[in-house]
């Protein structure tokens, strides 16, 4: 493989925020969503050269960005996309806000389902909304993490907006045609806004799955949609501060832009940079990446399922398993794995106590040293049964 996908990059800078949680700890960081991987080659190639001409003045999103955002949403979806549907960000969340607030009236509804993403729940309540929430159907001997569509569609009459995570973060779905088509029927019949969160779009574990974004169902799924994408996630580039909203409607967006008028800044202009460089020249470096979350995933569910009681299920898109620990009977999982040196995050701040989240974006012997730290401290529990 010509990437280097064996060092830690993020533990060797003093301004890291996932590893600094445990400065002066012998604790292994496993929490928020940052990879330790280095950037690929030729983002930090394409930063050099930028910072490199000494000219840090305002900025804008360049052909070169826009041509790189619009030719990798052909290539890896087959989605024609308008250069004048984006709308640039300086981050995903914002757009969350920003979505939130350009849609129906302080005191509407915005419905989302859980467990999800925290910004998922604080962003309705910060724009003066109601936060409905409908539980995801937990997964059997059959089935995986699925929608209670019944569920969602008798919420949806309250509601204005449907917050969607797609891919899922954290349960690690790859929602499919049926489930998304499910999902815009109701939108459809309620007359929801669908609000798509595809950050982890081009994170699809399984070989040969191809990301269907929700506004390529249907013209009507496109003219009700903002979809919110950027390269942070997979390029490991969340610090520049880059992302773009799609939003093929006019009307609905010039609604999102006048929500952002005198509130939200514009897009790093190193972000820019490196948004362009991802997408435009990072596909072969994504490609060997996806091989060793894949392996990586696969090292998680062998070495943690079923011992103890705990549960996991392989991730299809993401570098995040969502691991349920109720059958160990902790009370609370976090604290446990973070007294045996592995942080992870807790469960209850997506909304399901007793679960926790653990990023497997790392090399492989920092996953295998956390494995064994985590495997140990459950195998002193009681076995079930």
């Amino acid at each position: 493989m010509p990437y280097d996908f064996t060092r830690s990059a993020s533990r060797e800078v003093a301004d890291n925020i996932k590893w600094n949680r445990y400065a002066g700890r012998d604790v292994l960081a496993m929490w928020v969503a940052d990879m330790d991987f280095a950037s690929p080659p030729e983002v930090t190639a394409a930063l050099a050269a930028r910072v490199a001409s000494g000219s840090f003045g305002y900025s804008e999103p360049t052909r070169e960005m826009v041509g790189a955002v619009l030719g990798a949403a052909r290539r890896d979806y087959g989605w024609q996309i308008a250069p004048e549907w984006l709308v640039p960000l300086p981050g995903l969340v914002t757009g969350l806000n920003v979505a939130c607030r350009a849609v129906g009236q302080p005191g509407d509804a915005v419905l989302t389902a859980t467990p999800v993403y925290p910004p998922f729940m604080s962003a309705p309540q910060y724009s003066e909304r109601t936060l409905l929430k409908v539980p995801l159907l937990e997964p059997d001997d059959a089935l995986p993490w699925r929608w209670d569509l019944p569920a969602l569609d008798a919420a949806a009459a309250g509601a204005r907006v449907l917050l969607l995570c797609h891919p899922h973060n954290p349960v690690g779905r790859a929602w499919d045609r049926a489930e998304l088509e499910a999902i815009a029927d109701i939108a459809r019949r309620r007359d929801l806004v669908v609000v798509s969160d595809e950050i982890h779009c081009d994170l699809l574990l399984e070989p040969g799955a191809r990301h269907l974004p929700f506004a390529m169902l249907s013209p009507d799924a496109a003219q009700r949609s903002i979809t919110l994408m950027a390269a942070s996630k997979t390029y490991n580039v969340a610090g520049l501060g880059c992302a773009f909203a799609v939003v093929p409607d006019a009307g609905l967006r010039h609604a999102f832009q006048r929500a952002m008028r005198g509130i939200v800044p514009h897009p790093n202009l190193l972000g820019l940079t490196a948004t362009a460089a991802a997408y435009g020249q990072g596909a072969a470096w994504r490609a060997e990446l996806l091989e060793v979350l894949r392996a990586n995933r696969d090292a998680i569910v062998a070495a943690l399922d079923g011992v103890a009681g705990v549960r996991v299920l392989p991730a299809q898109a993401t570098y995040l398993a969502w691991i349920d620990c109720r059958g160990a009977g902790l009370e609370h999982p976090q604290a446990f794995f973070e007294a045996a040196g592995v942080g992870l995050s807790d469960g209850a701040d997506f909304g399901a106590p007793g679960f926790v989240r653990l990023n497997f974006g790392c090399p492989s012997a920092t996953l295998a040293a956390a494995l064994t730290r985590m495997r140990a401290a459950l195998d002193k529990l009681p076995q079930p049964g």
